[in-house]
């Protein structure tokens, strides 16, 4: 147990963090699933930008790395020109 007031707040801060930060990762590999499924090229390119911009964001906060984001990124790109 917690013995300082400090370290109490933080664990409340914590549980909160990571509570947003599965949300938000949850939702954005929701995303990049519908997009990967996607097979009508112009509801892809819409999709596009949304799900790269989640992905970044996600990079940004570090909840994934940096890389794992580009490498999405560049896969879904490569998935919606072949389309």
């Amino acid at each position: 147990m917690a013995n300082h007031k400090s370290a109490l707040k933080r664990i409340r801060s914590n549980s909160a963090k990571q509570v947003r930060n599965k949300y938000q990762h949850k939702t954005t590999r929701n995303a990049v699933r519908d997009l990967r499924n996607t097979t009508d090229k112009s509801e892809a390119t819409e999709k596009l930008p949304k799900v790269v911009s989640m992905l970044q964001k996600l990079a940004k906060n570090n909840i994934i790395h940096k890389n794992k984001a580009a490498n999405i990124q560049s896969k879904l790109t490569k998935h919606v020109a072949s389309l």
